[in-house]
């Protein structure tokens, strides 16, 4: 544990090929939970004491889940192993403090702060705040979102939005409403109304139901990004490191190793592994595994490129572990993707 009570999430380094690493999340075991409301099985439960090494659930990727909390002092998440979806949350009162890798924050009303997947990760109630009243989803998020939320990095995957507007705020709070009603519709009859925040979680499972929970999440992340005044850049991060992060996101589909990244920023690779591994929390072949994966879906998105050059440019030797890595991290294969999300017209 570290001083400030924050877990210590620094990562043994790995020198796998990302492309071929087949590993999927380990989601963890669940505690005693402090939230407010029935959850189920697949919303983000929380804990308000011990939850042992494996650290609290997270839903499984492919779903859209969400939900409203509105929660005491002594609640929390931890995620020692991440998540397999990005996580985003909204706070509506109170302040909550959050962490991903290396990166943290606390957030207050109006702000967005976003968990990319595949690292450590936690949030609780800030340290002498009376509450922490908040919006979440876990969801599989648009490589376009990336692009608006950039600015807004502080680290690691982390992307804290700060707005101030009241009417942005108004908007939003709707778009979260209508997207909890969306996400319940079973695609007979009409949508359910959008009703004030109530504590049941709820699951998109129809393709109707995510993709207009998806457009309400859209809606959300542009209004707020366009609103917001971008994050100061996080201190204490190495220039190194943020320069070996430059190499991975320029290129994810080159021939990189732990080796070649190390040479391209004057460190040993022991050193810079380690390094690496320490200040953003996960090893520098989990993140361009990472990387390759959201190029991936990128071009997935916008091109007709056959899946099997899909894989190879974007850096996987073998379609298939290509496609055994993109169905855990997107919860679909590449195929079935590309349908659901897809641009390019005939």
């Amino acid at each position: 544990m570290r001083a400030d009570g924050l877990p210590d999430t620094a990562a043994h380094p790995d020198s796998r090929d990302a492309g071929d690493s087949g590993d999927g999340e380990d989601t963890g075991r669940s505690g005693n939970t402090g939230n407010t409301g029935d959850t189920g099985s697949t919303g983000d439960t929380g804990s308000t004491g011990n939850t042992g090494d494996g650290g609290d659930p997270a839903p499984p990727p492919g779903l859209v889940v969400l939900g409203h909390f509105d929660q005491p002092p002594g609640y929390g998440v931890n995620r020692p192993h991440g998540s397999a979806s990005w996580l985003f949350t909204w706070t509506i009162a109170g302040r909550g403090r959050l962490w991903l890798g290396g990166a943290r924050t606390t957030a207050g009303a109006g702000d967005l702060v976003v968990l990319a997947p595949g690292v450590p990760h936690g949030y609780a109630v800030e340290p002498g705040a009376r509450h922490w009243q908040f919006w979440w989803v876990h969801c599989q998020a648009r490589p376009s979102w990336v692009t608006w939320l950039r600015p807004y990095g502080t680290g690691d995957g982390m992307y804290a939005v700060t707005s101030a507007a009241a009417g942005v705020r108004g908007r939003v709070g709707a778009a979260f409403r209508r997207m909890h009603a969306d996400a319940r519709w079973t695609g007979t009859d009409a949508p359910p109304a959008a009703s004030p925040p109530n504590p049941q979680v709820a699951v998109a499972h129809g393709s109707a139901a995510r993709e207009l929970a998806l457009c309400a999440l859209e809606e959300i992340v542009l209004l707020t990004t366009a609103d917001a005044r971008p994050a100061a850049p996080r201190p204490g991060l190495d220039a190194r490191i943020r320069r070996a992060q430059e190499l991975i996101d320029a290129d994810p589909g080159a021939p990189h190793t732990v080796r070649s990244l190390a040479g391209g920023v004057a460190l040993s690779p022991s050193r810079f592994a380690h390094l690496f591994s320490r200040q953003l929390g996960q090893s520098p072949m989990r993140a361009l595994r990472e990387a390759r994966l959201r190029h991936a879906a990128r071009l997935l998105e916008s091109t007709d490129l056959p899946v099997e050059r899909v894989a190879a440019a974007s850096g996987f030797v073998s379609p298939f572990h290509f496609n055994r890595a993109f169905r855990e991290r997107y919860g679909e294969p590449p195929g079935a993707y590309r349908t659901t999300h897809g641009d390019v017209s005939g």
